[in-house]
């Protein structure tokens, strides 16, 4: 059970709405500074000591990520609207990678556990499990026909560590000067379009 002090007044009932409400102020924080957040900043948000998130998050870069994941869910829905109606799997993964690029250094909440400043600590998490899930919902709200192009769930896996791997290679030298807009869609059509076009190895 959550303690009873502290919380601007207004402590939480348990222990999920006290995680709840303190990934929220993370959240909100970030939105706030665009910047990485600190455990003080947050526990001075919600009006508790910085040994109450403590309890919760053993460090900022724990509750960055919670942070991360709570966000997914909006990230995904800007991505599906951004492809409603491209069918093609070239066409989808050349628009969704270039969307991605350019959102992630002003989507704080993604973007901070990518961007170049921070690879040295987040580089490993690229291929995680956590972002592995994130890859394949990314591609499943696709409007393709993955089945139809030859695209199995195997497959598919090895398309999301591919365009992991791709994302990961852009956060880290975005190149002199950095591609975007037709250039970065140009460039990915190019080489990554043509890769995704190919037909799956059958195994």
């Amino acid at each position: 059970m959550a303690r009873r002090h502290g919380w601007a007044g207004d402590p939480p009932a348990d222990d999920e709405e006290a995680v709840a409400r303190i990934v929220a102020a993370a959240v909100a924080t970030i939105d706030e500074t665009g910047a990485e957040i600190g455990i003080a900043e947050v526990a001075r948000s919600l009006g508790v000591i910085r040994q109450t998130v403590y309890r919760y998050f053993p460090n900022a870069e724990a509750l960055m990520a919670a942070a991360a994941v709570a966000s997914v869910g909006s990230f995904l829905d800007r991505i599906e609207e951004q492809l409603a109606g491209i069918t093609d799997p070239s066409a989808a993964v050349t628009e969704g990678l270039a969307f991605v690029l350019e959102t992630l250094p002003v989507t704080p909440h993604l973007g901070l556990l990518l961007m170049p400043a921070h690879t040295n600590r987040f580089l490993p998490a690229i291929t995680s499990e956590q972002a592995r899930h994130f890859g394949r919902s990314m591609l499943d709200r696709f409007e393709v026909d993955w089945a139809a192009y030859g695209y199995d769930d195997g497959a598919l896996d090895e398309l999301v560590e591919f365009v992991l791997r791709t994302v990961q290679s852009f956060v880290t030298d975005p190149g002199q000067p950095p591609r975007d807009g037709a250039d970065l869609r140009r460039y990915l059509r190019r080489w990554v379009g043509s890769a995704v076009a190919a037909q799956p190895i059958q195994r």
